[in-house]
């Protein structure tokens, strides 16, 4: 009976290993294809899905490591699920791409107008002030307070243009845009402080 019980357990020990065996083939094969699934889709996921990405990289680590344990079954079970999990990313990444070269689209649209508006109403700011700075009596609703801000908030504003124009040079219109508008809120604010109209 002793001898009997052996032989079953060896038995069922060569057909447990013909099975690791088995599956060991498509597991690797498994991890191979998520990989590569992963890597084709890695630059655009690293630019425009950065946490996601992270998230997908953390379950193929997890399953490389049950591969490297042996647990060849755990290794397929988890592969449906890397594999959505992949495709999932390579969908926000390629969404937030769209989104992001529209925004840029729209941005180098609104650059040329930009580019034109914001100098002018940075240019009439600084007439204003050497006009304000020279009269002895300044008009009314505008203090000497207020011409000294301009004074230091046009120094300001010719160094964020500065870096709009840089920003566009370089093609990088969603920035200069960014910093064009911070420009034009900043200078139509100094403009009422100045009795001035600010442009529509």
């Amino acid at each position: 009976m002793k001898k009997h019980s052996v032989l079953l357990a060896a038995a069922l020990a060569a057909v447990l290993l013909v099975g690791c065996n088995t599956q060991k083939g498509p597991a690797e094969q498994a991890v191979a294809t998520a990989q590569a699934a992963l890597d084709a889709v890695r630059d655009d996921a690293q630019k425009y899905a950065p946490e996601q990405l992270g998230g997908v990289e953390a379950k193929l680590g997890d399953m490389k490591g049950a591969f490297q344990q042996g647990n060849y079954a755990g290794v397929l079970a988890a592969a449906p699920g890397l594999t959505s999990a992949i495709t999932s990313l390579k969908e926000a990444a390629s969404a937030k791409k769209v989104e992001v070269e529209q925004a840029l689209a729209k941005a180098k649209d609104d650059w040329g107008p930009a580019s034109t508006a914001v100098p002018k109403m940075v240019e009439e700011i600084a007439k204003r002030v050497e006009a304000l700075s020279k009269t002895k009596k300044l008009p009314r609703g505008v203090g000497k307070d207020a011409v000294a801000a301009a004074k230091t908030g046009l120094d300001s504003l010719k160094s964020t243009w500065a870096d709009a124009t840089n920003a566009s040079s370089s093609g990088d219109f969603t920035t200069a845009m960014a910093k064009a508008q911070a420009v034009k809120d900043t200078a139509a604010a100094i403009m009422k402080s100045l009795d001035m109209k600010p442009p529509s």
